[in-house]
């Protein structure tokens, strides 16, 4: 049993390991816009040269990323916009982000699901129905509205018992705004970079860019808000 219990923990383990690395190693000092405002050229030109080796290196990087709940995702997201342009840039944020919501999803299930269950007892249970009856709805604003950690909500939803297909079908839907905006935001940086000087990423956190992205998330819980109205008449 003991085993068993180390091998479900694994997974969890290796991840949280690549957190405590990313921080010792320093690398958290090279993932930043000021990297990337000092070297923009040299890696404008390697991306121009060797493009599908580029766009495979940041996906690969931005899933870990993601998977590893580094907190560098938004420098990623506006990162693909200023190198591979909106569309190409927006795509690739949202197959990462994707790709490592399902990796830190399936771990943290595997290690913590049965063990949050045993120790929370009946009244988690109520929370979990609720959760989990609209669970679509509740993900997809979660993943729209910036301010949500995304670990977070990951998490929450593998402890919750969201059921995969939910769960990765409301991460898509709800990241592609977000992706789209932050990669459009990144697409400027080059105008900066060549005047010298490092992008101020509290755009994202203007009015005028949370508005809209609010409004897609109240729309996306209208259906939830709707059937609780149902069930209380």
């Amino acid at each position: 049993m003991k085993h068993l219990t180390l091998r479900r923990m694994l997974p969890f383990a290796i991840l949280l390991l690549g957190l405590v690395m990313f921080f010792a190693l320093g690398l958290n000092r090279q993932l930043s816009l000021q990297t990337l405002s000092r070297n923009e050229a040299e890696i404008r030109a390697w991306v121009a040269d060797n493009h599908l080796l580029a766009t495979l290196t940041f996906v690969a990087i931005h899933t870990m990323v993601v998977a590893f709940s580094l907190p560098v995702s938004v420098v990623m997201a506006a990162a693909s916009g200023s190198l591979f342009g909106v569309g190409q840039g927006a795509l690739m944020s949202i197959v990462g982000t994707t790709v490592g919501s399902i990796a830190l999803f399936f771990a943290a299930r595997t290690a913590f699901y049965d063990l949050f269950r045993a120790r929370a007892g009946a009244a988690i249970g109520r929370l979990e129905e609720g959760f989990r009856r609209d669970s679509f709805s509740y993900l997809v604003f979660l993943r729209v509205v910036p301010g949500f950690p995304s670990w977070v909500t990951t998490i929450v939803s593998a402890l919750l018992g969201v059921k995969p297909a939910i769960f990765i079908a409301a991460t898509v839907v709800g990241i592609i705004p977000g992706c789209f905006v932050f990669a459009g935001i990144g697409a400027d940086f080059g105008l900066l970079f060549r005047d010298g000087e490092t992008p101020d990423l509290g755009a994202i956190f203007q009015v005028r860019t949370l508005l809209p992205l609010l409004g897609l998330g109240v729309l996306a819980l209208l259906p939830a808000l709707y059937r609780r109205w149902r069930r209380r008449s």
